[in-house]
C-alpha cells in the first residue's frame, strides 16, 4: 500500500504548480506554504514533499527559510528536493529536521557523490529524483536533457545502494492526464514513488502497488478529495 505524499512546490516563497516544468506557466495556489502544509497534516498525510523550484534551476537553496518554517510548524515527516548538490546543502536540511533529502541533477552528474552520501547518511535519508523526458533523464530543473536512459540510470542507482527513487515523467507533470504507468512497470528492484500526472482517485488507486504516490495539481484543482483518499488507504 503506497504512501500518499502531497506536494508543495516553492517559487519565490509561494506554493505554486508549473505545467510540464515550465517556469513561465505557473499558478500560485497559496501565498503562505506553512498554511498549506498544516492543511495536509490535518488531512492525515503521512509525509510531505517539498520542492525548491528556484533552487532546482539555480543550484542554490533559495527557499530554505520557507522550508525551515514549514519544518518548525509541522510534525509529519518531510522530504525536500531542488538544488541540493553539495554535502553542505544536505547537512543544512538534515540539521533543521528534514527527514529525506532528494538529489537530482548531482546524481546524474556525479554518482560517486551519491554513493558517498548514502554511506555517510544512510539510504533512508538520501533519495534520488529521476526526472524523465522521452525515456531520458533530465537535469537542472528539467531544463537540460541527458543522453542516459532512465532504466540505465536506475540500475546504477540500485548498484550504489539507493533505496528510494521519485520518478517523474515530465510530459505528464501538471497535465492532469494520468501518470505514465507503462514507464513504472519497467522499473524493478527499488522503491518507486510515482510522480507526475495524477488526475483522479482512480490514478491514485492504480499507483497503490508502488511505494508512494505524489499528489499535487489534482488536489489543488479539486480533482481529488485528498482527505478521503488518505483515510481509505491508511
Amino acid at each position: 500500500m503506497a504512501i500518499i505524499i502531497p506536494a508543495i512546490d516553492l517559487l519565490g516563497g509561494k506554493a505554486v504548480r508549473l505545467t510540464k516544468g515550465d517556469y513561465n506557466k505557473k499558478t500560485v495556489y497559496e501565498d503562505n506554504p506553512v498554511i498549506q502544509g498544516k492543511k495536509f497534516q490535518e488531512m492525515g498525510a503521512g509525509y510531505l514533499h517539498l520542492v525548491d523550484l528556484d533552487g532546482a534551476k539555480t543550484g542554490s537553496n533559495t527557499n530554505f527559510e520557507t522550508i525551515k518554517n514549514i519544518r518548525k510548524e509541522l510534525t509529519i515527516p518531510i522530504e525536500v528536493g531542488g538544488g541540493i548538490r553539495t554535502e553542505e546543502a544536505i547537512n543544512k536540511y538534515l540539521e533543521i529536521g528534514v527527514n529525506r533529502v532528494i538529489l537530482g541533477t548531482i546524481a546524474l552528474k556525479n554518482i560517486s557523490f551519491v554513493k558517498e552520501m548514502i554511506e555517510k547518511y544512510g539510504n533512508e535519508k538520501i533519495v534520488v529524483g529521476v526526472d524523465v523526458r522521452n525515456g531520458y533523464v533530465s537535469t537542472d530543473g528539467w531544463l537540460k536533457d541527458s543522453d542516459k536512459t532512465y532504466l540505465d540510470f536506475i540500475e546504477e542507482l540500485k548498484n550504489i545502494g539507493v533505496k528510494y527513487i521519485i520518478c517523474t515523467d515530465i510530459s505528464k507533470d501538471g497535465m492532469l492526464s494520468g501518470p505514465n504507468f507503462s514507464m513504472y512497470e519497467k522499473i524493478k528492484g527499488i522503491n518507486v514513488v510515482v510522480s507526475g500526472g495524477i488526475s483522479s482517485e482512480e490514478d491514485i488507486e492504480k499507483a497503490m502497488k508502488y511505494y508512494g504516490v505524489i499528489v499535487g495539481k489534482a488536489y489543488y484543482e479539486g480533482k481529488v478529495d485528498l482527505e478521503k483518499v488518505i483515510k481509505i488507504t491508511k
